[in-house]
């Protein structure tokens, strides 16, 4: 078993290093992170210029990893993402040529601009870390991470996600615009040149991939899993809602509970960390009832008040 790694060591390093870039935003920076320590794939949904590309920029140069964009448009083709087999004159043979989907980091920027075909396109390699084209398979290479960004503002000319797709997302969550005092330091932080040409890498990707192995054995009592089973089972069955959270939200709760924990210097989890994690990882899940969505209601309020109506368990710091 390969030797555990201190993950909040490593999470400090990196978040300081984003925040070089990013001000103000400790929160989703934080989230990016749990969801990249559990190998799972972020959705930012938020108005544009709020620094969603900074993010996965600065992200990729504080973990040295490679980093492709993907500007979403109508007439972007499923092969210019995965790549295509390109005929050699030269060789007299077919060969592969790769997409930006071979990186590290890839950003989907406005995933919702392009059509369902290439959409699905990433979903093989969201899920299972590979790509096929031409019925060959190709590797990914580890740390492998999608931000996919998309504007709930504008609705002209897009194609709205599938509930299929939006469940390959670990969590979604959006930045916001900066308070006052923040924008005034970003205006200052700016007028030289920007910030994110002068960060540098502080943690290489073995590190972060020992951190996802590190995540994957933090202890979760049975208690605790019979409570993040019971926030689940609950969207289910939620007056409100046509479509709860089904078992790959259990197992996303699961994961990313395990590190937030460890995040937070611990090899346990405690309900706090479930309930700090409940709602960017489920509420993209649930599909609202259409007479819910006339009284606009939303999804966060929904999983907000599952999580109050349970019971917390009281559990014993496990020895060691």
């Amino acid at each position: 078993m390969p030797e555990s790694v201190d993950v909040n060591a490593i999470a400090r390093r990196i978040i300081g290093n984003v925040e070089r870039v990013i001000v103000g935003k400790r929160q989703q920076v934080i989230l990016s992170l749990v969801s990249w320590f559990c190998e799972g794939h972020i959705l930012l949904e938020d108005v544009p210029g709020v620094a969603k590309t900074m993010l996965a920029r600065a992200l990729a140069k504080s973990v040295g990893c490679t980093f492709k964009r993907i500007q979403c448009t109508p007439d972007l083709l499923p092969t210019d993402v995965t790549g295509a087999s390109i005929f050699n004159q030269k060789t007299m043979e077919f060969e592969f040529r790769p997409g930006p989907i071979f990186s590290q980091l890839l950003l989907a920027d406005e995933i919702n601009r392009t059509t369902p075909r290439t959409q699905a396109a990433l979903l093989e390699a969201m899920a299972e870390s590979r790509v096929t084209v031409d019925g060959v398979t190709h590797q990914l290479q580890p740390p492998f991470l999608v931000i996919a960004t998309q504007n709930p503002v504008d609705h002209e000319g897009t194609f709205p996600l599938p509930e299929a797709q939006l469940d390959r997302f670990l969590m979604r969550f959006s930045l916001g615009y900066p308070t006052m005092p923040e924008e005034l330091d970003m205006l200052e932080r700016l007028q030289l040149g920007h910030p994110l040409d002068a960060i540098e890498s502080v943690v290489t990707a073995e590190e972060l991939i020992a951190c996802q192995q590190t995540v994957r054995r933090v202890h979760v009592d049975p208690k605790i899993r019979q409570y993040l089973t019971q926030i689940v089972h609950d969207t289910r069955g939620h007056e409100d809602l046509a479509l709860g959270g089904s078992p790959r939200a259990s197992i996303a709760l699961f994961r990313t509970s395990q590190a937030m924990a460890a995040m937070r210097g611990r090899n346990y989890v405690l309900p706090d960390d479930v309930k700090k994690i409940a709602q960017p990882v489920l509420a993209h899940r649930l599909i609202l009832k259409p007479e819910a969505r006339l009284r606009k209601v939303r999804p966060e309020q929904i999983v907000d008040e599952i999580v109050a109506e349970i019971a917390v368990p009281t559990l014993e710091r496990p020895a060691g």
